[in-house]
């Protein structure tokens, strides 16, 4: 298991390698001068010597293969520069504003796990019942309806209409119920489907047939055998959304002004600051791989047969 971990956090390097220079190729290519997007946002009109001064206090008037060094070198150390726009150091920006993520991304999966694996082993248990198709009815809406839509639709029924919850912010649980139903409705529609597909393709196995043959309770099979290896895609398919999740759900957070990751890039995008979009790209790769990570040791401890497997083909 440790060599396992170990080869993984190694494979991490060439990942984040290539991600980063995807990134400053794609910076580079951009006709957008970043030192003319930092005067732009700090409301400077951009003279050529006023550029020419933030080129080469950027480094800009250096070598790309410099430049790129440089850059590696500094987010080694954790140091992504200073916003163009609030002229803060981007981490402690960044820092400030993970804890609104991360609150909302682990809500989001907790409340879809809650509704949808109940649901799913129910659809898959009675297969054309009423629950069944009210489950494939829901699986339908949240997988079609837009998250933009389906926010502000929430937002004008219970903010405005009913006044029962608050509009924008963060702060109390309440704040967190809406843009948490948004996020979780399409995540629901996905994980309910996963999970009676593969449910329905498990009980057609041959173990469960011995299963019943020995007199085991229909409970006891479902709970202890099919369940355990069905619920193996819906754990990496929830791996795989909470790596989406942690990055920014930049949808909602734009629709409930939730002080997000997701939003601060988007507003850097929109103000061209280059060195938070360095930052998250940075950021979103490590987080999607160590998300990976996690699912393949979930997976791992669930079905030892993956090591097993991992070591014949080697």
């Amino acid at each position: 298991m440790i060599r396992y971990i170990g080869k993984r956090m190694i494979s991490i390097i060439p990942i984040v390698f290539v991600a980063t220079l995807v990134t400053f190729a794609l910076i580079h290519i951009s006709p957008v001068d970043p030192a003319e997007a930092y005067l732009t946002a700090a409301h400077i009109y951009p003279t050529p010597e006023v550029l020419e001064q933030k080129r080469h206090e950027f480094g800009l008037d250096q070598p790309l293969l410099t430049q790129y060094l440089d850059t590696i070198k500094r987010m080694a150390k954790m140091d992504f520069g200073t916003s163009y726009l609030t002229n803060k150091p981007v981490w402690d920006e960044v820092k400030s504003r993970l804890p609104a993520t991360v609150e909302l991304a682990l809500w989001s999966m907790l409340f879809s796990a809650l509704v949808s694996i109940p649901l799913g082993i129910l659809a898959a248990v009675y297969k054309n019942s009423w629950i069944d198709r009210v489950s494939r009815g829901i699986s339908y809406f949240g997988a079609s309806i837009p998250q933009f839509w389906l926010g502000y639709l929430l937002m004008f029924f219970f903010s405005v209409k009913l006044d029962w919850l608050p509009v924008e912010g963060r702060g109390t649980w309440e704040n967190l119920v809406l843009p948490t139903i948004t996020l979780s409705l399409v995540l629901i529609a996905v994980y309910t489907r996963l999970l009676r597909s593969s449910m329905l393709e498990q009980m057609q196995e041959t173990y469960v047939q011995y299963a019943r043959t020995r007199g085991l309770r229909e409970r006891s099979i479902l709970l202890k055998h099919v369940l355990k290896i069905a619920i193996s895609p819906l754990i990496t398919g929830m791996g795989m959304n909470l790596g989406k999740l942690l990055t920014g759900t930049i949808i909602v957070e734009q629709v409930f002004s939730w002080p997000g990751f997701g939003r601060y890039f988007v507003d850097a995008i929109f103000n061209r600051d280059i060195p938070v979009i360095q930052c998250y790209v940075f950021l979103a790769a490590c987080l999607f791989i160590v998300c990976n990570l996690l699912v393949d040791l979930v997976q791992l401890y669930m079905d030892p047969r993956i090591s097993t497997k991992g070591r014949a083909e080697q």
